[in-house]
């Protein structure tokens, strides 16, 4: 089942009015927490999907058994678009749907892991941070790309992984999650370490570079949004 979600009232509808939600919200994030530990109790991945045309987004929250990447739950939630895309601030975009698919679950979601980054975000407040501090559960963001940071190759096996830096601060990991593969890149969000958000990302990675979280709530919600927009 599907939820369906409108814009929040009193969702910031300017660039202004968003980045001074970030700056009172980035006050609030925990990073003195270890978190559950990688492999144990439940995993969750989030993801989105866009219409920009027909003003639709979707979003879909999967739940996996961390120590078998067993699928327990799974969630969507459609409404839309609450935000223009103006980088760094994507997560207005993507937070009121991400919540509703969140809420919809049947079972307590556990550690989150977002599509995009947390830390590793110019005004250090990334979608996996934000979402941590609206719902206090531990997140870690996975990205795909190194947004504006630098980072030197990692070694070639998995699991090898380098600073990602702001200038002098690491702001996250490069990690290598197959032999040889580009890496992925990692960064705390909420109520979690940078080594343990990476020893997660390796434990989501026995097979593919994208961690199983990501891969599984990337399909559910390309999935929803098919259906919710038709051919």
């Amino acid at each position: 089942m599907t939820t369906t979600v409108g814009i929040p009232a009193g969702w910031p509808a300017t660039e202004e009015r968003a980045r001074a939600v970030q700056d009172e919200l980035r006050e609030k994030v925990v990073l003195d927490e270890p978190g559950p530990p990688p492999g144990t109790g439940h995993v969750t991945g989030v993801d989105v999907a866009y219409d920009d045309d027909r003003d639709v987004v979707a979003a879909a929250a999967v739940v996996l058994d961390a120590a078998t990447l067993r699928v327990v739950a799974e969630a969507t939630a459609v409404g839309r678009v609450s935000f223009p895309y103006v980088p760094g601030l994507l997560a207005f975009r993507e937070i009121p749907t991400v919540l509703a698919a969140l809420g919809a679950l049947p079972c307590p979601p556990g550690t989150v892991v977002c599509d995009g980054y947390g830390l590793a975000h110019p005004r250090r407040f990334g979608l996996a941070s934000h979402l941590g501090v609206l719902t206090g559960l531990p997140t870690i963001g996975v990205a795909k790309n190194p947004f504006t940071f630098t980072y030197d190759d990692p070694d070639t096996p998995r699991g090898s992984s380098s600073p990602l830096l702001a200038g002098p601060d690491e702001v996250g990991r490069a990690l290598r999650t197959r032999d040889g593969v580009k890496p992925v890149f990692v960064s705390v969000g909420h109520r979690t370490t940078l080594a343990d958000a990476c020893a997660h990302t390796l434990a989501l990675t026995p097979a593919h570079r994208l961690p199983e979280t990501t891969r599984r709530a990337d399909a559910l919600c390309r999935r929803a949004l098919r259906e919710a927009t038709g051919p």
